[in-house]
C-alpha cells in the first residue's frame, strides 16, 4: 500500500471513528430519555443496550459499518459456495418452485394430474411422498408426462425408500434411453430422499443406513441418495446453530459410510442433499442457508474434494412456526421464510400450505386452495418482485456477512462437540442429541410464554370470535409433515384456547374476567387493551363495562357474573383511586382483584393479588386463571 493510499485509509477510519461516535452519543441521549434518566446514568454503552441476544445466544448489534466487513466470499458456484451452490442458475427461473403431492389417499390418477396442474402453473420441482397413498408401483402414473431430465423428483418414502427409490431410478433410465435428454445439473438433481440417521433422531419411519449406503453404488450421474433433513431437528426445537450443527454431523457420518465403501470423498459428496428449516426471521434464514454452504465446503476442502462441496439446499418453511389459531397469518409467516430461503440461496423452496399444522379433518379451506397459495407465494416472489434475478442479494451486507460468520463459527463449534463426544451415532444413542434440542427448545417456550418471542394471532392479537377447533389439536403430531417430536412454537397457549373452547361447548360461554377500568378512556385504555390481548391469548374473554368509580364497581361485578377482575388505570390513578376501587373490589364479593402493569405502582401495602403486566410468564398466569374460572364454572352447574 503506497503512503498516500495509507494516508487515505486513515484519514477514512477517523472520519467513520467519528460518524460512529456521534451516532452514539445521539443513541446515548435518547435511551436517557425514554428511561427518564441521564446519559451518565445509562447502564452501559448505547451499542450494548440497544443489542439483541437471539435464541441460539448470537449478538445482533444496532448498527453495523465497514469495520465489519469480512473477506470477499468468493463467486456462487465456487469454493466456498457461501453465496450459492449452483455456478449455472438460471436467473431467469430463480429457484426450484418444489410442490409436494401424495400426503392423502388421492388416487394415482388424480395425483397425475395436481401434478402435470400444478408444473404447467409454476411449479418447478416435485416431493413425492410414498407410503400415505402413493405406493411404489404408483411411481410410473404419478409422473406420466413429466420430464425427469427437466425437473427435479425428491422423495420421501419412509420405510419403502430403497424400493421407491429403485423404482424411480427405472423411470428415470427409462426415460433417457425414450428421448435426447438433458445434461444433469444442480438445478435437475433428483433425490432419493433417505435420511436414516435424521430420521432416527425424530422417529420418522426410515430405512437401514447399511442398504441405503449400497444404493449408491448404483446411481448415476443427476441423482443423489442421502437427504440430510434439518427439520427433523428443527420441527423438534432446534435452534438454528444446533440444527446446522448436527446437520453436518450427520452428514459427515454419512462421507464416512461412503469413503468406507469405497467411494472416493469427491464422488461421496455428490451423494448427499440438505433439508433446511426455514422460517420468519428473515436474516438468521438468508445466513443460516449461507453458513451451511460455507461449512459443508471446509468438510469437502478437508476430506481433499473442495470442489466437490457444494451444499445442495431445499428450503422447506418451518411447521412448528405455524399456528392453528388464526392460520391466515402462516400465509405471511411462509411470504417471509420463502423470502429469507430465496435471498439465501436455497435451490429448492417447498412453502407449506397456510392450514399444515390443523389436522385434515379440520380444515376449513379446500386443499386446492391452500396449494395454490403456497405456490404463488414463490410465484410472487420470483416473478414479480424479481428476487432471484439477482445471485446472494445480501452478500456484502455488514450485518449478513457477519451473522453468516458468526452463525458458522457456532454450528462448527456444535459439530466439534459432536466429533468430541464420538460422532453423530454415539451422541444419538447417548442421548445427548435429545438433551441439547430439549434445552433449545426450553429457551424458546420460555420466549414465548414471557411474549419476547410474539406468536401473531396467538400470544399477540388473538381472535377469540374465531370458530373453535375443538379439543386436542394442540399437540397433535400425525401430521403430514409432523414427526412424533414435532413440537409447535404456539402449542401452549393452543391449548389454552382449546379448554377455552371445551368451556364455550359445555356452558355456551367462554370464562371470563372483569376490567375495572378507573379514569377516562384516554388515561386506562392502554392497559384495558394490553389486558385484554393478554386473557385473549389464553381464551378467556375480558368484560368491560366502561369508566367506573369505586361506587359503580358493586353493580358491574353483579351484573358481569365475575369472579375475578383486573384494576386497569394509570400510576396517579392507581394513588388516587386505587385503594378505594379496591376495597370496594373485596366487598362486591370478588375471589381475586389483580392489577394491570407492575406491581410498584400501587400505593399502600393492601395490594391486589398479582398483577398482569409485561414479561410475565403468561402460560402460567392463565392457565391459573383458566384453572380458576372453569373449575368454579363446573361447580356452578353441578
Amino acid at each position: 500500500m503506497s503512503q498516500t493510499t495509507a494516508s487515505t485509509a486513515d484519514r477514512s477510519d477517523r472520519s467513520l471513528d467519528e460518524a460512529y461516535e456521534a451516532w452514539s452519543e445521539a443513541a446515548a441521549a435518547v435511551l436517557a430519555k425514554s428511561r427518564r434518566s441521564t446519559v451518565d446514568e445509562l447502564p452501559g454503552r448505547p451499542d450494548e443496550l440497544l443489542s439483541t441476544t437471539t435464541l441460539d445466544g448470537l449478538s445482533i448489534r444496532p448498527l453495523y459499518t465497514r469495520k465489519d466487513e469480512t473477506a470477499e466470499s468468493g463467486l456462487p458456484g465456487a469454493f466456498p459456495f457461501v453465496r450459492g451452490a449452483d455456478p449455472e442458475r438460471d436467473v431467469t427461473q430463480g429457484w426450484r418452485v418444489t410442490e409436494r403431492f401424495g400426503d392423502d389417499e388421492t388416487p394415482v390418477a388424480d395425483v397425475n394430474l395436481g401434478i402435470l396442474d400444478a408444473l404447467n402453473n409454476g411449479a418447478s420441482g416435485l416431493w413425492l411422498t410414498v407410503g400415505r397413498g402413493l405406493t411404489t408401483t404408483d411411481l410410473e402414473s404419478a409422473l406420466t408426462g413429466v420430464y425427469l431430465d427437466l425437473v427435479p423428483v425428491t422423495l420421501d418414502a419412509g420405510t419403502e425408500g430403497i424400493a421407491a427409490a429403485r423404482a424411480l431410478l427405472a423411470l428415470r433410465e427409462r426415460a433417457a434411453s425414450e428421448h435426447l435428454a438433458a445434461a444433469p445439473s444442480s438445478a435437475t438433481v433428483t433425490s432419493l430422499g433417505l435420511s436414516p440417521l435424521t430420521a432416527a433422531f425424530s422417529g420418522r419411519p426410515t430405512v437401514d443406513v447399511a442398504e441405503a449406503t449400497a444404493l449408491a453404488a448404483d446411481v448415476s450421474a443427476g441423482v443423489r441418495v442421502f437427504r440430510v433433513d434439518g427439520t427433523d431437528f428443527a420441527t423438534a426445537g432446534a435452534d438454528n446453530t444446533l440444527e446446522l450443527g448436527l446437520v453436518v454431523a450427520a452428514a459427515v457420518t454419512h462421507l464416512r459410510d461412503l469413503t468406507a465403501a469405497g467411494i472416493s470423498p469427491a464422488d461421496a459428496l455428490q451423494q448427499i442433499t440438505f433439508a433446511v428449516s426455514v422460517d420468519d426471521d428473515q436474516f438468521a434464514t438468508i445466513a443460516k442457508l449461507r453458513a451451511l454452504r460455507r461449512i459443508w465446503a471446509r468438510v469437502a476442502e478437508v476430506v481433499g474434494a473442495p470442489n466437490a462441496g457444494a451444499a445442495l439446499t431445499h428450503a422447506v418453511t418451518d411447521l412448528s412456526m405455524q399456528s392453528q389459531r388464526d392460520p391466515w397469518v402462516n400465509m405471511l409467516r411462509t411470504t417471509v421464510a420463502a423470502f429469507g430461503a430465496g435471498v439465501g440461496g436455497a435451490d429448492q423452496v417447498t412453502v407449506l400450505g397456510f392450514d399444515a399444522a390443523i389436522p385434515a379433518d379440520r380444515r376449513t379451506s379446500s386443499a386446492s386452495f391452500s396449494r395454490r397459495i403456497a405456490r404463488n407465494t414463490q410465484l410472487l416472489l420470483l416473478e414479480e418482485s424479481n428476487i432471484g434475478r439477482v445471485l446472494d442479494p445480501a452478500g456484502g451486507s455488514w450485518f449478513v456477512e457477519s451473522l453468516t460468520d458468526d452463525l458458522a463459527s457456532a454450528a462448527w463449534a456444535v459439530f466439534g462437540d459432536v466429533e468430541a463426544a464420538g460422532g453423530y451415532r454415539s451422541v444419538l444413542e447417548s442421548g445427548w442429541i435429545a438433551d441439547r434440542v430439549g434445552a433449545a427448545l426450553a429457551v424458546r417456550d420460555e420466549a414465548v410464554a414471557h411474549r419476547s418471542a410474539a406468536v401473531t394471532g396467538v400470544n399477540e392479537f388473538p381472535n377469540l370470535e374465531e370458530k373453535p377447533l375443538g379439543a386436542g389439536n394442540a399437540d397433535v403430531t400425525d401430521l403430514p409433515l409432523g414427526s412424533p417430536r414435532l413440537v409447535r412454537v404456539a402449542r401452549a397457549f393452543e391449548e389454552l384456547r382449546d379448554r377455552s373452547d371445551g368451556a364455550l361447548a359445555d356452558t355456551g360461554s367462554r370464562p371470563g374476567v372483569l376490567l375495572l377500568p378507573l379514569g377516562p378512556v384516554a388515561e386506562h385504555n392502554g392497559r384495558t387493551t394490553f389486558v385484554a390481548n393478554l386473557l385473549a391469548a389464553g381464551g378467556i374473554s375480558a368484560i368491560n363495562p366502561g369508566p367506573l368509580t369505586a361506587d359503580d364497581i358493586a353493580a358491574a361485578v353483579t351484573d358481569a357474573g365475575a369472579t375475578v377482575a383486573v384494576i386497569c388505570g394509570s400510576k396517579q390513578r392507581y394513588a388516587d383511586d386505587g385503594p378505594a376501587a379496591l376495597a370496594a373490589a373485596r366487598t362486591a364479593g370478588l375471589d381475586m382483584v389483580l392489577l394491570a402493569g407492575p406491581d410498584k405502582e400501587w400505593p399502600t401495602d393492601d395490594r391486589p393479588d398479582g398483577s398482569l403486566r409485561v414479561g410475565i410468564d403468561a402460560i402460567t398466569v392463565l392457565r391459573d386463571l383458566l384453572d380458576k374460572l372453569t373449575s368454579e364454572s363446573a361447580g356452578a352447574t353441578r
